[in-house]
Order: structure tokens, then C-alpha cells, then sequence
């Protein structure tokens, strides 16, 4: 493998190598932007992420066949008066209905007549307090956010010509008529704008950020170009062979996941292309030829880069096991990014440092002794050494030598943090991630506070009756849980088939409610066998949200397991350590529920959030785990480098030394990358980036420099059992 990847080194840096690796990557962008779709045309974000046999997709298909009059996605226009809703209001309201019912929105499936109830029957229709209305609209429910969305800015235009004002815009606390689109057409088009509007601002945000840092740590102008033209490559290339896969039915992806995919890329690409350019620069102190340094920092590097690149792609297609559609669509996205972002950065950052040479390093170019001497000379100034900066030696020095002391230390921080994982509340509720202003989530909180927010999402409730004349409305009204039931409905398919509406006491969102719809459908089972009913079904949002608890529980086990198997082979084979293996992955895990404790923390108490999204632990630990091996990768090859020329404690002071440095540049930088997603608007990119964030840095600055090291040199010789031949090397050394 060494000589394959010398061999591999010289054909890249080459003289002819490096103009052919480069025209190679010209060639492949040209050619797939022009020949495949861009990966944004393609994004879904109406894909069911629950799989087809589910409880409530299965209740979703029969009333879709057997009640099609239920059929589509309801859009709740609510209509607000703060000193109440008028006459002429409700004129207004029948008016709109009529123009509705003459000439259909964009997507329009039905909607409720109004204009044909008489005046009496609306006021009836009035909450309590007289200042809300809901009129309902239903969209289909087959078509693309997209399409809803066109319908919905129809209906704002219409109302502004109706009315000659924008009652969508009007403030909650004026006095005049405001009108606000919720229920699920609502929120599924304030979550499509929402991550549209954040695609964009994340990728500015992420290049300049990425941009500052790589100015501060190497303060050249033209280095911190190369690992953004490397990314920006990878980018190139892997965006329109997912647009092609998706318009293909190969994968799916939503806007979510372009926008993560975004933030991994740059992030753990500019780690990969600094793991490079430092050892490149180390070498440049030492060799006169341009050349041969990136040759030999090729060589050095390239393994780390591969196994460290094909660690993270594994444990990023462990997601493909899911059964929740949005985490198994992340998959093949991120996955196929990391990939070629690693092959971007063993031969396109190679071949370009190549060409630029020494200077991509201006004004701080690094040379040997020799030329500073003949440059000195020439110039009549004195000579100017390079010293290597000895702090992070220092901090491989003090973990070497009081291992027990640095082990404790870290591990009191990180297992203290980690006991607050025991106090996080997990959310399943789409609409809190939406920012208070966001319409859907205003005319949700309107008809809260109006009629109650069972209203909004009401769970069916479809019987099977076999023929028998069964009215259950009074049973089920008496269930926990259930605020109102309304009058039952048989299909004008089936006659068999009795549907019940049932209005939940609780936020038909919330986690309350999910507890509440539990135990309903316990009593409604019993319900069937008392009565002797065929069958029972039971859909609607709530219901929907209990399988998605179920199902994420499931796969949050069986993700956490494959990944961690995964990362112990790739270790097992690369270090050929068991126990190198055992403690590396350890502090993974440490790291990890850290990371989620403190994370919670810092939300709930210093942010006043109530829970976080239920999709968190499985995304952090995914992401946290598999980068955190890079930097396990790196510092221990580095370690164990040494150790065939040094006593252990020695090496250790060395490995740490030559590495610390570069993963704490890589360390800020993907943690900063990460910590962009809190400035967007969606509460779950806002805690995963949080939570991310903070495990990466605690990898950077304790695990990395501090535990690791100290369990390696606690461990002593058995910190590399069985790797015998290791051993024996170092063995003979210190003898």
C-alpha cells in the first residue's frame, strides 16, 4: 500500500501529473454541469417520511379511497379581528368563497361553500370571543409544495383585489381584518420558503466564515483559495450526480438536507485540505524541492486522508437502514459529497499546491536553513530560523506525564455534562421550529387561542361496523384525551365504513397529545372488540406523529449500533488495535453525550426551549462520531509515527506537538461551519449546529490533545495490543 501510494504521489505532483489531474477535474465539471440537473431542481419536501405500512399512512390510504370527500391538504385561512369579526367581514368571506368555487386556485382540490350558508349559521361558525373565523381550503395533497404554494400566493392577490388591502400582512395587534394560512398546506409552505431562503445564506455564510479562518491561521492571500477552489470542485461534481440520481428515482432528498450537505462538505473538506497543506509546509522547511515536499506530504497524509474520508462516508450510509424517510434521504447526499470531497483533496490540493508552490504560503513562505542563509545573505540581513511553536508539545507533554491527573480532569468535565442527557425533553412538533412569525405558525397560535388547538389537526377515526347500526360518538367523547366529537360519517363507497372526527384536549402537535392518542387507541380497540366491529383505523397528524416516535426510537438504536461497529472495524484495520480501538471509540461516545448535555443546557436554560427536535441525537451523533474519528485518526498515527523512533512519552509530546495545531484549525473551522446553522431561522439546523458545534470543539481542545494521549500513555506498551510488530520496534528502540 506504501509504494501504491508513493507510486499514486508522483503521478499526481508530477511535472506532467499535475496539469493532467487538473485538466481532469476542469473536464468533469464542465461535463456534468452541462450534461446533469442541478441537484436544487429536484429537491422533495413533500416525501412521507413514514414508510407505506404504518398504522396511520395505512388509516391516511382508506380515507383517501373511501372518504375522498376528506381527501387533500387542508389550508385553514383564519381570519382575526381583534375587536371581532364583522358583517361586512363575513360578507367578504362568502365573497372570496364564491370566487373560489367559480374559478380554482392553483392546486385546488375542494373548498367548504360558504357563500351558500345563510348569515345566522356563519355567526355560529364565529369562536367564542367573536374575533376568529376559519375558512377551509382543501389543496391536493399529490402535488409539490411548489404548486401549493402558487395557489396560495393566488389567494393572497385575489384577497387584495377583493378587499383593496393585504390583510396576510397586517399586524396582530392592529385593528384591522388579518388573515393568516395554517394546517398542514400552510406549514408545508413556510417550511419549503424557509429552507430556500436558508440554502443561500448558508452557503455565503459558510465561504466567508471558512474564508476568515483560513486568512487568520496562515495569513496569505492566496492559501485559504485552495481549499475553497478544492470544496468548491467536490461541490461541482457531486451536486449534479445527485440532481441526476433524484431525476432518475435513484435516492430522494429534501431542501433540509442540501443545506446540511452544504455545511459537511465545507467544513470536514477545508479538514481534509489542511491536513494536507501542514504537512506540506512542514516538509518545505526541509526540502529545497517544491516537488518533493508535496510528494512526500502526499505520501504521509494520504492514508490518514482515505481512512479518515472513509470512516465518515461509512457511517454516514449507516443513515440508509433508517425507516424514517428524511434521515435515510440524507444517506447517499452526504455520503457521496465526503467521498469526493477526499478524492478532491489527495489529487486536486496536491496538484494545485504543486503549481503554486512556496508561495501559497506569502508573505510567511517557508524555507529551509540553507535558503534563509543564501536569502539573508543575498539581502545583507540577518538569518531567520524557523521554530516550530512548542505549546501544543507542552500539552502533549503534560498528558504524557500525568495521565491519571489529565484523565480525571477530562473525564469529571465531560461525564459531568453528560448526565443532563437524562433531562432532555424530545420534540416531534414541526410547527415549534418555525420562527414566531411565521404565518402557519401565527394562525396556529390564533385558533389556539379561539377555539382550541385541537381543532387544527383532528384525529379520524374510521370503524369497520360489518353492517351493525353502531353510533359510538358518546363513548369516544368520553375517552381522555378527547376534547369533542363530531357527528360520524358513513362512505358513500363503503356503508360498512364509519368515520369519526375526534378534537383533542392538547396540542394535537405536542408530545401530550401523543401520550393522550396512545391510550385512545388502546380504548378504541377495545371499543372494536366490544362491539364486535371488523376493523378499526385510526389517521390524522397526531397519529401520524406516534409512528414517527416509534419508528425514530427504533432507528436512533440501530444507527447509534451499526455506526459504531463500523468505526471499530475501520479502526481495528488501520491501527490493527483492539484496544487502541476500544478507547478511541469510548471517547466518541463521551464526546457525544457530552456534546447533547451541554447542548441542552445551554438551549433549555439559557434559550428557554422547551425540548429539542427527536431527530437530534441520531443526526449529532452521526456527524460527531464519524468526524471525531478523523481527528482520532490523525493525532493517533501521528503518536504512534513517532513511536517507532521514541519512547513512548516522548512520542506522545511529538504527536501531540506536530499535530495539535492542525486539528485545532480543522476543529474551529468545522466547528464554525456548524455554528452557522444557528443563525437560520429553523429551530432544528439551529440545535443540531449548536449541539455539533460544541462536540467538535470538545474533540479540538480535551479529547484529542488531553484524553487521548493520557490513555495512550497510561495504557503504556498495551495501548497497542496485539499490533506485536509495533512493539517490538519501539522495544528495541528504547533499549
Amino acid at each position: 500500500m506504501k509504494n501504491f501510494i508513493t507510486q499514486a504521489s508522483r503521478a499526481i505532483v508530477g511535472k506532467k501529473g499535475r496539469w493532467i489531474t487538473l485538466g481532469i477535474w476542469v473536464a468533469l465539471i464542465v461535463a456534468l454541469q452541462l450534461l446533469l440537473p442541478a441537484s436544487g431542481d429536484y429537491t422533495d419536501d413533500t416525501t412521507e417520511p413514514l414508510p407505506d405500512d404504518q398504522p396511520s399512512i395505512i388509516a391516511a390510504d382508506i380515507m383517501q379511497e373511501y372518504f375522498p370527500s376528506s381527501d387533500g391538504l387542508p389550508g385553514l385561512i383564519t381570519w382575526y379581528r381583534e375587536d371581532g369579526i364583522q358583517e361586512e367581514d363575513l360578507a367578504a368571506i362568502q365573497e372570496l368563497s364564491a370566487s373560489l368555487t367559480e374559478d380554482e386556485l392553483n392546486a385546488q382540490e375542494a373548498v367548504v361553500p360558504y357563500q351558500d350558508i345563510p348569515y345566522p349559521a356563519l355567526q355560529e361558525m364565529i369562536s367564542e370571543d367573536g374575533t376568529t373565523f376559519i375558512q377551509t381550503i382543501l389543496f391536493q395533497s399529490n402535488v409539490s409544495s411548489d404548486e401549493t404554494k402558487e395557489g396560495l400566493t393566488q389567494l393572497t392577490e385575489r384577497v387584495n383585489d377583493q378587499l383593496n388591502e393585504n390583510p396576510f400582512e397586517s399586524s396582530l395587534d392592529s385593528d384591522e381584518l388579518v388573515a393568516r394560512v395554517t394546517g398542514p398546506a400552510g406549514i408545508s409552505v413556510d417550511a419549503t420558503e424557509l429552507f430556500e431562503n436558508a440554502d443561500v445564506s448558508l452557503l455565503i455564510g459558510t465561504v466567508v466564515l471558512v474564508l476568515v479562518f483560513l486568512l487568520l491561521i496562515y495569513r496569505s492571500p492566496i492559501l485559504p483559495f485552495i481549499p475553497l477552489l478544492a470544496v468548491g470542485a467536490a461541490y461541482a461534481v457531486a451536486t449534479p450526480i445527485l440532481g441526476w440520481m433524484a431525476k432518475s428515482g435513484i435516492i430522494s432528498y429534501d431542501s433540509q438536507g442540501i443545506a446540511i450537505m452544504t455545511v459537511l462538505l465545507f467544513g470536514a473538506g477545508t479538514d481534509y485540505c489542511l491536513f494536507l497543506i501542514a504537512r506540506f509546509r512542514l516538509f518545505l522547511y526541509e526540502e529545497q524541492n517544491r516537488l518533493k515536499a508535496i510528494r512526500l506530504a502526499l505520501t504521509d497524509t494520504a492514508g490518514v486522508i482515505g481512512i479518515s474520508g472513509l470512516t465518515v462516508v461509512s457511517a454516514l450510509m449507516a443513515l440508509l437502514i433508517s425507516q424514517y424517510g428524511t434521515i435515510h434521504n440524507f444517506a447517499v447526499p452526504f455520503g457521496l459529497s465526503i467521498f469526493v470531497m477526499m478524492i478532491s483533496s489527495i489529487t486536486l490540493v496536491p496538484a494545485l499546491l504543486s503549481m503554486i508552490g512556496r508561495m501559497a504560503f506569502y508573505p510567511f513562505v517557508p524555507r529551509t536553513e540553507e535558503m534563509e542563509h543564501k536569502r539573508a545573505k543575498k539581502k545583507n540581513k540577518k538569518v531567520k530560523i524557523h521554530k516550530q511553536s512548542r505549546f501544543w508539545h507542552r500539552i502533549g507533554d503534560f498528558a504524557a506525564q500525568k495521565p491519571i491527573r489529565t484523565i480525571v480532569i477530562t473525564l469529571v468535565l465531560l461525564v459531568g455534562s453528560s448526565l443532563f442527557v437524562t433531562q432532555v425533553q424530545y420534540s416531534y412538533d414541526t410547527l415549534s421550529s418555525f420562527p414566531e412569525d411565521t404565518p402557519s405558525r401565527e394562525g396556529f397560535a390564533l385558533i389556539s387561542d379561539a377555539f382550541g388547538s385541537g381543532d387544527l389537526a383532528p384525529v379520524q377515526v374510521v370503524f369497520d361496523t360489518g353492517g351493525e347500526d353502531v353510533d359510538l360518538t358518546e363513548e369516544l367523547g368520553e375517552l381522555g384525551g378527547v376534547y369533542n366529537v363530531e357527528e360520524p360519517e358513513v362512505s358513500e363507497v363503503d356503508d360498512h365504513l364509519v368515520m369519526y372526527q375526534l378534537e383533542l384536549t392538547e396540542n394535537p402537535y405536542s408530545n401530550e397529545a401523543m401520550d393522550d392518542l396512545e391510550a385512545i387507541q388502546a380504548n378504541v380497540a377495545d371499543l372494536k372488540d366490544q362491539y364486535n366491529l371488523n376493523e378499526v383505523w385510526i389517521g390524522g397528524q397526531t397519529a401520524e406523529q406516534v409512528d414517527q416516535r416509534s419508528i425514530i426510537e427504533t432507528d436512533e438504536f440501530k444507527i447509534i449500533a451499526l455506526v459504531v461497529v463500523i468505526i471499530s472495524i475501520l479502526l481495528l484495520i488501520y491501527l490493527r488495535s483492539i484496544t487502541a480501538m476500544i478507547y478511541l471509540v469510548g471517547t466518541v461516545l463521551v464526546s457525544y453525550t457530552s456534546a447533547l448535555g451541554l447542548g441542552w443546557v445551554i438551549l433549555h436554560y439559557g434559550f428557554d426551549v422547551p425540548s429539542i427536535s427527536a431527530l437530534i441525537p441520531i443526526y449529532a451523533f452521526v456527524f460527531i462520531a464519524a468526524l471525531g474519528e478523523d481527528y482520532n485518526i490523525f493525532m493517533i498515527s501521528n503518536i504512534w509515527e513517532k513511536k517507532r523512533k521514541l519512547p513512548l512519552k516522548p512520542a506522545i509530546r511529538e504527536g501531540v506537538g506536530q499535530s495539535g495545531g492542525v486539528i485545532t484549525s480543522a476543529g474551529v473551522i468545522l466547528a464554525g461551519t456548524f455554528a452557522v446553522l444557528t443563525t437560520l431561522p429553523i429551530q432544528v439546523l439551529v440545535q443540531f449546529g449548536l449541539i455539533t458545534a460544541i462536540g467538535v470543539l470538545l474533540d479540538t481542545f480535551i479529547v484529542r490533545p488531553l484524553l487521548v494521549p493520557a490513555i495512550t500513555s497510561l495504557l503504556g506498551k498495551w495501548a497497542f495490543w496485539p499490533s506485536k510488530q509495533m512493539e517490538k520496534k519501539s522495544a528495541d528502540t528504547e533499549n
